[in-house]
């Protein structure tokens, strides 16, 4: 086997392995108790907010369900949902 087709094989190989997994659904006979899926959070323009790597900030842009634009002082960011590094003050 050449190199090429070898690299091409492994990118096959690769590109299968890293697609998502479906989440399995809870069949109501098992003895586990049911995935918890949290509430998405929403904030509003205004808002005030502590993000862990940015710290304080305002928000002062939302895109619904997409982002929200925040302003820290020194930066302003863009957020993506589902914003687990951020919380409502």
């Amino acid at each position: 086997m050449d190199d090429r087709s070898e690299r091409e094989a492994r990118g096959r190989i690769l590109g299968t392995m890293t697609k998502p997994a479906a989440l399995k659904r809870h069949l109501p006979t098992s003895p586990f108790q049911a995935r918890v899926v949290p509430d998405p959070k929403h904030f509003a323009v205004g808002d005030q907010v502590t993000h862990d790597m940015y710290g304080l900030g305002r928000v002062i842009g939302v895109e619904d369900g997409i982002a929200v634009l925040v302003d820290f002082g020194s930066a302003q960011e863009r957020i993506l949902s589902p914003y687990a590094k951020m919380t409502k003050l």
